[in-house]
């Protein structure tokens, strides 16, 4: 039961693609195209266009989707030739696709028979026929960084990133379809090994004629050679009125999956991808630099002790800005800077066992061939220049140990620390500003209460003193002077001092003074005489 449904679905899914393909506009031999007039080939129903759309200062070849305001690419011949001038006729001829400019052609696509037409399907498939309207060649079999819905990413086939949004030129990052059954996303140019990949299907051993298929509700999955279906990648049942959906593999090094509303002025949204870590694929920084994220948006930060080769260029990656000197005769002046938590590429040339890191650091010193070091565990990785693929995380425990000029060590502690959130550290120095205003505040209310509850007591205890204590005032005359005498109970002891008094020209009275430096009251005792 379970091989019927799966026929019927195979036969119904093929059937759908034919009828898809049935509907195409056609060009015939000596047909031409030109970047000015007559500059492109519209499908039947409009959706996709094939023909010359702008790049750089001039003009580049390939299929986009047409029915929306944004002429977005999903395939384009000979992507890495520099973009063509106004001048150039595209058309069709015996050998298939060529540009003729200036009395010069040049071949654009290479027909393997003769050909003798070409059309665009409304799959967003360019075909080339030959006289029997076979197809002998088509664009579908040759992706560049897009597939669209019907198409297949076949075994040993692969999709490169495009340099940038606006450059379709190959980039740096491709999606895999290894012929071991593997959906593996890596670095151009790497080996299909696990250390090179930065995300997989986890279909390994599935067989060597397993295939990538997207169908028209979004749905990508994968199938082995009996058809069956092996890795469901995207859910699909997407809604499908008036939207179309593309999957690509972006210039970030991400794989998505994005839907097309067709009706919205093609505004697009992201379904689907790989990952949400845009510091995920290796390589986004170039080398001797590594990634951080920075409010999620990567940033490339070079190792210490090096500069940008080109700032407006990330993958252009980082050189040393001093010269090394011969090592025995620099040694001295060579320190060891540490970058904390992060992940390389390990090329390791000597792996020694140390328990210390700082036994690691004097281990890299002394040796002329170490330009860096890797410490995890008790491992420590001498490495050589460059290092690449370096990312920040968070989680990782390892240190490079990067030998640096003194004179170009940053910090006293030797450590490049991990960068905090621009919008965590905002919202930290906001929290500090409002705890010590806070403070600020308490302390104020505190001291106005203090005031007030002392003056209280003051004014408390005076009353205390008179009342209680009975101190009271005698007046009398001596030698002609008026002394005034307050009387407090001698049991009291006090710290004294002469206060002296001129009547009349004379020394007058003289007597013994305290002040009750608790109640700031002053008393004058009974304790006097006459001086003479």
């Amino acid at each position: 039961m379970a091989s019927v449904i799966l026929f019927l679905f195979l036969s119904f899914t093929l059937i759908f693609k034919v009828l898809a393909q049935q509907r195409y506009s056609n060009i015939s031999l000596g047909s031409s195209l030109t970047p000015t007039t007559n500059s492109s080939l519209l499908s039947p129903s409009g959706l996709y266009a094939f023909g010359f759309y702008p790049q750089g200062t001039g003009y580049a070849i390939g299929v986009f989707i047409a029915g929306i305001p944004q002429k977005t690419v999903v395939w384009t011949a000979k992507r890495d030739d520099p973009p063509v001038d106004s001048n150039v006729n595209l058309l069709i001829n015996d050998a298939g696709l060529v540009l003729e400019a200036q009395g010069q052609t040049t071949t654009v696509i290479s027909a393997p028979q003769s050909a003798s037409s070409a059309s665009l399907f409304d799959s967003g498939n360019f075909v080339l026929y030959n006289s029997d309207r076979d197809i002998i060649w088509q664009s579908f079999d040759h992706p560049t960084d897009t597939l669209l819905p019907t198409q297949r990413l076949e075994a040993g086939s692969e999709l490169v990133s495009a340099v940038s949004e606006t450059n379709h030129s190959t980039g740096i990052f491709r999606l895999r379809m290894q012929t071991d059954g593997n959906l593996v996303q890596n670095p151009v140019e790497t080996p299909e090994t696990a250390p090179y990949a930065y995300w997989s299907s986890g279909t390994y051993g599935s067989g060597n004629n397993v295939t990538l298929n997207f169908d028209y509700d979004g749905r990508l999955y994968l199938l082995n050679s009996t058809g069956f279906n092996i890795r469901k990648i995207t859910p699909g049942g997407y809604p499908t009125k008036e939207t179309i959906f593309v999957m690509r593999i972006d210039f970030d090094g991400i794989f998505r999956l994005y839907s097309y509303n067709l009706t919205q002025n093609g505004n697009s949204s992201v379904l689907w991808s790989s990952t949400t870590n845009k510091c995920e694929p290796k390589g986004l920084c170039g080398l001797n630099s590594y990634c951080a994220l920075n409010d999620l948006e990567p940033k490339c930060i070079c190792l210490p002790g090096f500069a940008s080769v080109n700032p407006g260029d990330r993958t252009a990656g980082c050189e040393r800005n001093f010269t090394a000197e011969s090592c025995k005769e620099d040694h001295k002046s060579i320190r060891i800077q540490e970058v904390l938590s992060t992940a390389w590429e390990d090329v390791s040339y000597s792996v020694l066992s140390l328990s210390i890191k700082g036994e690691c650091e004097q281990a890299c010193l002394q040796d002329c061939n170490c330009d860096a070091a890797f410490y995890e565990d008790g491992l420590c990785k001498k490495q050589k220049l460059p290092l690449r693929y370096g990312r920040r995380n968070p989680d990782e425990s390892n240190s490079a140990l990067i030998k640096v000029k003194s004179t170009s060590i940053r910090t006293n502690t030797d450590r490049n620390e991990p960068a905090v959130d621009k919008k965590k550290s905002d919202q930290l120095g906001r929290g500090v500003l409002i705890v010590g205003i806070s403070v600020v505040a308490f302390g104020l209310v505190t001291l106005a209460i203090s005031g007030i509850l002392f003056l209280k007591y003051r004014v408390w205890a005076y009353k205390r003193i008179s009342e209680k204590d009975h101190i009271g005032l005698k007046h009398f005359d001596r030698i002609g002077c008026r002394i005034s005498l307050i009387k407090k109970p001698v049991s009291d002891s006090f710290d004294f001092f002469l206060q002296y008094q001129e009547v009349d020209g004379k020394e007058g009275a003289m007597g013994l003074v305290t002040s009750l430096d608790w109640l700031g009251v002053p008393v004058l005792l009974e304790q006097h005489q006459r001086i003479q």
